[in-house]
């Protein structure tokens, strides 16, 4: 499989198979992603990766947490507030692609049906969080976020999938006492991961991406 073929092939998995992923091939897919570029190659980004009953205790304890109502403030602004056009349009069409697809209501109780299936990682035998040095800035963020994009791509082409989780940053308090990072450090985003399950109606919407004229310019090219 070539570049091309992973990036188009990539999607938000959201229904995994109850098939186990080899923490050897993690490992050399996380030795791989560790070749994206960071500025200055700062390298910014820390990883923990868990499975079996660590990553189920995390499943209870996160469902604990929502059966009790808690909320926190989260790490920061998943989207921004009074998200604008086209961006907003963008936004909701996706959300209502989700909704449709699984015949969860769009509503209040809705919304919370799929934070749960976010807490249980879809069901991904493997779960992976990201976090980063709080006293790094916006550039470093993108470094973490190119390598996670690198991670995604070379899982295509093992033949997995994941889903960038960033929801997780929105309970911060929680999974990082859970995970045991430190203060001094900033929950950035989770990721689950496993081998598709293509069958599921989770899996069955594929979201829109903007022509090129929406958002290039080409002066001389």
């Amino acid at each position: 499989m070539n570049v091309s073929d992973a990036v188009a092939k990539r999607y938000s998995v959201r229904a995994f198979l109850d098939r186990p992923v080899d923490g050897m091939l993690v490992r050399e897919l996380l030795e791989l992603a560790a070749q994206s570029p960071s500025g200055g190659n700062l390298q910014p980004w820390i990883v923990q990766v868990i499975a079996g009953e660590r990553q189920a205790g995390l499943k209870r304890l996160m469902a604990a947490t929502i059966d009790a109502g808690i909320r926190e403030k989260g790490e920061y602004h998943v989207y921004p507030p009074n998200l604008w056009e086209p961006l907003n349009s963008r936004r909701a069409t996706a959300a209502s692609q989700r909704f449709q697809a699984t015949a969860i209501p769009d509503d209040a109780d809705g919304a919370v049906e799929m934070q749960r299936e976010n807490f249980r990682f879809f069901g991904a035998p493997v779960g992976l969080f990201f976090s980063i040095d709080r006293r790094c800035g916006p550039p470093q963020w993108a470094d973490v976020g190119m390598m996670m994009q690198t991670f995604m791509l070379l899982a295509v082409e093992r033949g997995l999938a994941t889903c960038p989780q960033m929801i997780w940053a929105r309970w911060p308090k929680t999974v990082s006492t859970y995970l045991e990072i430190p203060e001094t450090h900033m929950l950035y985003s989770g990721m689950s991961l496993g081998y598709p399950d293509e069958s599921s109606k989770w899996n069955s919407f594929r979201t829109a991406r903007a022509s090129v004229t929406e958002f290039a310019s080409f002066d001389g090219a």
